[in-house]
């Protein structure tokens, strides 16, 4: 009985041992595939979900995410308006609540999504990431900037109407607006 009695106890606490172990791998399983996970396929997971974004340069813009893809957020304001955000001039997000393991984020960059905005000829305001803003059309996009042709907010994109043409680097811009 003694003997038995001892190998039930050997027995219990290498199964207490094996499950410590299986536990441990678990958990450290979990960490892993956390770390894969990207701010953008991260906000891409919160579709619905309203939230507020503190960019460089200051701006704070609340919307609920419409798109996003690698390196950028698309938000929807309340209003309508449509945000296109750059991952990298995102200083924080509220809102996300716990990762969720959603990679529904387009593999697209964000000079793809710049030259969808571009196609779609609309005016645009773009903060850059020290506070400040311009305001025109996008009329080309290259590999890292586009060119803005500088007019009016309220005016269309005629020679008669066009100030200027500025050059603007991607890693420059915290936001581009819709209008």
């Amino acid at each position: 009985m003694r003997w038995d009695r001892l190998f039930e106890d050997l027995e219990a606490r290498a199964a207490a041992q094996s499950r410590l172990e299986l536990d441990a791998e678990v958990a450290e399983r979990t960490r892993l595939e956390r770390s894969r996970i990207t701010l953008g396929e991260r906000v891409a997971g919160a579709g619905g979900v309203p939230l507020t974004v503190r960019l460089r340069g200051g701006t704070v813009v609340r919307g609920q995410v419409e798109d996003s893809g690698d390196g950028w957020i698309l938000l929807l304001e309340e209003g309508g308006r449509q945000l296109l955000v750059p991952v990298a001039s995102v200083l924080g997000v509220s809102g996300l609540g716990r990762p969720q393991d959603d990679t529904r984020a387009r593999r697209f960059g964000l000079g793809s999504a710049v030259r969808g905005v571009s196609r779609d000829r609309r005016a645009v305001v773009v903060r850059d990431v020290d506070g400040g803003s311009v305001h025109g059309t996008i009329d080309s996009v290259g590999a890292d900037a586009f060119d803005l042709a500088e007019h009016p907010i309220d005016s269309p994109r005629r020679p008669e109407n066009v100030r200027g043409t500025r050059v603007i680097p991607f890693g420059a811009v915290a936001m581009i607006a819709s209008t």
